[in-house]
């Protein structure tokens, strides 16, 4: 339990999580605490504030950190780098639409994005039920603007947001689209977005 805390766990909720009394979990927890630092293990159980939690040794966390933030350096993909561009762009969109922009299935770069928190879900668009996605703070901070609207416009190549809109509606009257948001299968949880 306590590798999956945000915060430091009380004593409380730990005893109660595992139906034990208070003061059995609280010895368990010293003595867990006692063996990590003799055998010099790279995780130490600390208490801190009102709770207990694993934190990495000392000694030990430059190369946590280091490992980290190599993987956060590490840079997107095209596809990556295109969705992100039909988010920043179209926000709050659905993944439906950003695919139906890129003309491909972006279900896979969308996690990627959200786990290196680039962008996050912005509620449930009210005609399909999807789930709307945002860029964020980090996302601007990453592109060095201060705020979307410092934007560049799109490149002239590119189909306009007018342009796009278009094709949304057009989408919308696609037999083969529409058949997609009939009720009876929007009632359908297909896991794929939500």
């Amino acid at each position: 339990m306590l590798l999956v805390v945000d915060a430091p766990a009380p004593v409380e909720l730990l005893a109660s999580a595992l139906r034990d009394h208070p003061i059995r979990v609280e010895t368990a927890l010293r003595e867990m605490a006692a063996e990590l630092t003799a055998r010099r293990s790279g995780m130490d159980l600390r208490f801190v504030g009102d709770g207990w939690r694993y934190y990495t040794r000392t000694e030990f966390a430059p190369y946590v950190e280091r490992m980290l933030l190599d993987g956060a350096r590490s840079k997107l993909t095209r596809a990556a780098l295109e969705t992100l561009a039909v988010i920043a762009y179209r926000q709050p969109v659905t993944r439906a639409r950003v695919s139906a922009v890129r003309g491909v299935n972006v279900d896979g770069v969308i996690r990627t994005l959200l786990a290196r928190g680039l962008i996050a879900e912005a509620g449930a668009d009210p005609e399909t039920n999807g789930t709307l996605y945002i860029t964020t703070e980090l996302f601007l901070e990453r592109i060095g603007l201060a705020s979307l609207a410092d934007l560049p416009p799109l490149a002239p190549l590119l189909p306009g947001v007018d342009l796009i809109d278009e094709i949304n509606e057009s989408l919308d009257t696609d037999p083969r689209y529409t058949r997609l948001k009939k009720p009876a299968e929007a009632d359908i949880d297909l896991g794929t977005d939500d």
